[in-house]
């Protein structure tokens, strides 16, 4: 239609949503599907979080708040900045926002300009070239290697840089692979960062406190202290909390980008749910016993997914550092044939083969910028898990 705006032609709807949806309508019309597809913790969000939201309610902080969070949101994160990062922050380094994806988009917003460069390792969220595209910027995609844990090296980094790179997007632990960057990994990323003084990060650390088998999650401002005055550190009360519905993100950084970043929010979103900030208080100031108990729960079903998948024929499943996804590689896959005769040409096609011969909801990893993969997302019942891998393998062994 003429009076679409052309920037919308840059972009695509979300494939993780698509298949969440897909798999959402199929049992809506009766069929047998087990949906794997959506990144959302499957527990609910802890009680003395409601409890908080429910207080808020009661005493009427049902008003407007400042636009982009509240005095005491905002110091709940400087405190756990502190806490969990040693970063330490005011309430002026801090904006709060409509979930972390609202984070992001808020900070390319506010400073890509035509031609600026964002480089982004893939695999990747799903969201982040489409946000630079929307933004007018040039997403600058560097492959990690299944080989590399997926992770990339300091030297893709230093041949990837120009002068016309604004931006890199650094996801520790990642979505989709889970994969995350040690001490020494992150250092060596950070000394590359310093002999470019015109290039900020963007450390997405939504999935911080999911992380197993006693790995030491690090933000790249806390390895690099002098990094802090150009870099977003961002997070969520999401995925480690169980709120993914109450919509809090947020993000530290230089006062100049926030309240650049700011600026946009008031024309746009103004302030995030009064009720769930005060909820988010709560969740960030509150015990964190619970959120090691479920990631214990994770762990294990990252083990049994890793454990079934690596059991199937054509797949290979790297065991993850931390979130809560496998990126298993279906390479074994490519060229063979369905059992009715149709050619598996692309993880996309492997995906639609599992859907609609086995009931099983994955994304392709074409989604995510490396191929030939797909995402599973283990936040679901260990049942759920079992029945939807020997789903897959039975699938796998059915090809010719």
């Amino acid at each position: 239609m003429a009076f679409i705006a052309d920037a919308l032609g840059r972009i695509k709807p979300s494939p993780t949503i698509a298949v969440t949806t897909k798999a959402a309508e199929l049992r809506a019309a009766g069929k047998d599907v087990i949906g794997l597809g959506a990144g959302e913790p499957d527990f609910d969000t802890i009680d003395y979080v409601k409890e908080a939201a429910i207080k808020a309610i009661n005493e009427g902080k049902t008003k407007y708040t400042a636009p982009d969070g509240t005095p005491e949101l905002k110091e709940a994160i400087c405190f756990k900045f502190k806490r969990d990062n040693g970063l330490d922050y005011k309430n002026e380094n801090i904006t709060v926002n409509c979930g972390g994806k609202h984070t992001i988009y808020n900070a390319l917003m506010a400073t890509i300009n035509e031609g600026d460069e964002v480089i982004i390792p893939a695999p990747y969220w799903v969201s982040y070239p489409d946000m630079v595209l929307l933004a007018g910027g040039t997403p600058v995609i560097i492959e990690a290697s299944i080989e590399n844990n997926f992770k990339i090296t300091a030297e893709q980094l230093a041949a990837a840089i120009n002068p016309k790179t604004k931006w890199i997007i650094l996801n520790s632990p990642s979505n989709p692979s889970g994969a995350a960057y040690s001490l020494d990994e992150m250092k060596a990323l950070t000394d590359v960062l310093l002999k470019h003084p015109h290039v900020w990060v963007l450390a997405d650390d939504i999935y911080e406190h999911i992380i197993y088998d006693g790995f030491e999650f690090h933000t790249v401002a806390e390895v690099e202290p002098k990094l802090i005055d150009r870099t977003l550190t961002m997070n969520g009360v999401a995925k480690a909390y169980a709120m993914t519905g109450w919509r809090i993100g947020f993000g530290g950084g230089p006062v100049s980008l926030i309240k650049a970043m700011a600026k946009i929010q008031s024309q746009s979103t103004s302030n995030p749910c009064s009720i769930s900030q005060a909820a988010s208080v709560a969740a960030l100031t509150g015990s964190h016993d619970y959120i090691k108990e479920r990631t214990k729960q994770f762990q294990k079903r990252r083990d049994l997914v890793v454990s079934m998948i690596n059991d199937v024929p054509g797949l290979i499943c790297p065991t993850p550092e931390g979130a809560f996804y496998v990126y298993p590689s279906c390479a074994g896959l490519i060229g063979k044939k369905t059992p009715e005769g149709k050619v598996i040409k692309t993880d996309l096609d492997v995906c639609n083969y599992l859907l609609e011969s086995v009931g099983v909801a994955v994304v392709h990893g074409e989604a995510f910028g490396l191929s030939p993969y797909f995402r599973i997302s283990y936040a679901t019942s260990e049942d759920l898990l079992i029945e939807a891998c020997s789903r897959i393998k039975k699938a796998c062994e059915a090809l010719l």
